[in-house]
């Protein structure tokens, strides 16, 4: 839950006094984040609210290991047939076959940058939930760009063909370097 602190406190009331009433109204609330917003709404609110209001409340959950499969990158571009190999088996193992070929060519370019560009360790983590998400991590803090190949350039092809094949894409930064991810749906 996020919110700011015109739901805890006023000129007329104390931040701790808003704090305790939030912290009552969080134990009466239901089971789904409208419900949450409602009764905590409901318990702050007054005639006399003056300072602007803004509350977010979500839901989180963690998926079960048997939706997540990670693999390490050795620093060696016959890696990369090694994780096409490796995400094959795993679909496989997901019933997810169809989505095989998409799925080896947006982690071989993936994979790829991050072995050209990027600093390793490097690690592989593919997650399936509502869609199927291909991470690929390392610990340069630099991000790719998308670019516009000519018909004479060698390379500069891969996240096109990653933006082509993929619904989303991006770049996920962490403390020790970045996350490229890509997501597809399922089928």
């Amino acid at each position: 839950m996020l919110y700011t602190d015109g739901l805890v406190e006023d000129r007329e009331r104390d931040i701790d006094v808003g704090l305790e009433m939030l912290r009552e109204a969080l134990g009466r609330a239901g089971q789904s984040p409208e419900d949450t917003c409602r009764v905590v709404l409901d318990s702050q609110l007054t005639a006399r609210s003056s300072d602007d209001i803004a509350l977010i409340v979500a839901r989180t959950r963690a998926l079960a290991g048997d939706q997540v499969a990670e693999w390490p990158v050795p620093a060696d571009p016959a890696a990369v047939g090694e994780v096409r190999a490796a995400v094959t088996r795993q679909l496989a193992e997901w019933g997810l076959d169809e989505l095989s070929f998409t799925t080896e060519l947006i982690l071989s370019e993936l994979v790829t940058n991050a072995l050209r560009y990027g600093d390793g360790p490097i690690h592989v983590r593919v997650l399936r939930d509502r869609n199927l998400i291909c991470e690929v991590f390392d610990s340069s803090s630099t991000s790719p760009h998308l670019r516009y190949a000519t018909m004479t350039d060698e390379g500069g092809r891969g996240l096109f063909l990653v933006a082509q094949l993929a619904e989303r894409w991006g770049t996920r930064y962490l403390p020790a370097g970045k996350v490229i991810w890509a997501e597809q749906p399922l089928p």
